[in-house]
């Protein structure tokens, strides 16, 4: 496994971070689940990202019993807050309410004393930017969390906040968007802004929900028990990929990683980690041998023809559009 800092901050974490988002408490069974973080843990991986929403909180529950025992300074435990967690009105966003109950809660479903990063999982329109971060600054002065970041927020809202941050002396060192060689919106604007002030890059969906992987065939229905087939594993969120156009283009990828020594997993992951401001690419997994892969892909050097010919040949099916990174104008 390789590490890098996580942007300008003295944190490491692993090139390649474990993440539950879709699997831990609905997917997979937790005996499956655990097997994965076993996986995680054997192969090098040290950063886990997690999510008070996951699972109905559920997965953040199933990666704290999965982790129960290890020694935890040798670990980075990433999660977030933002989303429904229950059925109050308060009960989501970002509001000093909300991540004051919402820290406490994530603490003691992943058994820890702190987080290593606490993320604002979108960005509230509901709140005031001065409101919720001074509710992060007193998480971290209290040592429930070393570090902040944010997940999905526009290049605008980054900035804002690091300002912001400075003021109140705590160091917001992230962002967690979706980022693949099918989704770069992050390039435009985000990543400038990020590379300025210091801000690393944890990525998600490095795989196009799995498209990537070269197992959706054009002309052929998707795979028994593959996510899009499974409504409660992010059918919604793969559905967009799943075009001819898209699955053709992903079939010609087949040669190049092949070329490169890769599985289309190693191409997809290694190709996000060639960006220098991405810090780490989190995947997630539904068995062991799958962690096993896909960390194969720390560490890899792509050549310039390569990347060239990948770009050639997914470019037209590419979404470049930095209005893409959004939150939702309302709290759900």
């Amino acid at each position: 496994m390789e590490f890098r800092h996580l942007g300008r901050s003295g944190l490491l974490v692993s090139e390649i971070s474990y993440g539950n988002w879709i699997t831990h408490g609905s997917q997979v069974e937790e005996e499956a689940a655990t097997a994965c973080v076993r996986a995680a843990l054997d192969t090098g991986i040290t950063t886990f990202d997690t999510a008070d929403v996951y699972a109905g909180t559920k997965a953040e529950e199933v990666l704290g019993r999965a982790l129960k025992g290890e020694r935890r300074e040798g670990l980075e435990i990433f999660t977030k807050v933002y989303w429904p967690t229950g059925p109050g009105r308060n009960d989501r966003g970002l509001s000093r309410k909300h991540i004051m109950e919402s820290i406490n809660g994530s603490l003691r479903r992943l058994q820890t004393d702190y987080v290593d990063l606490y993320q604002a999982h979108r960005y509230d329109y509901s709140t005031p930017l001065e409101e919720t971060m001074e509710a992060f600054a007193d998480i971290v002065h209290s040592g429930k969390a070393h570090y902040i970041g944010v997940s999905e927020w526009k290049a605008s809202q980054i900035r804002q906040a690091h300002a912001l941050a400075r003021e109140l002396r705590i160091p917001l060192v992230s962002n967690q968007p979706q980022y693949s060689m099918l989704w770069r919106v992050i390039e435009a604007e985000v990543i400038p802004t990020s590379e300025e002030l210091g801000v690393g890059q944890i990525v998600w969906s490095p795989m196009a929900q799995g498209v990537l992987s070269g197992k959706y065939l054009p002309g052929q229905p998707p795979p028994a028990g593959s996510r899009a087939t499974d409504e409660k594993s992010g059918a919604g969120f793969i559905a967009s990929w799943l075009s001819e156009d898209v699955l053709t283009r992903v079939q010609r990828l087949k040669p190049l990683a092949e070329q490169a020594g890769l599985t289309m997993p190693q191409l997809a992951v290694a190709w996000v980690l060639q960006n220098p401001n991405v810090s780490s690419a989190i995947v997630g997994a539904s068995r062991p041998e799958q962690v096993h892969d896909n960390v194969k892909a720390a560490g890899v050097k792509l050549d310039a023809d390569l990347l060239k010919a990948i770009d050639e040949i997914v470019e037209p099916v590419t979404e470049r559009d930095p209005a893409k990174t959004e939150s939702p104008a309302q709290r759900p």
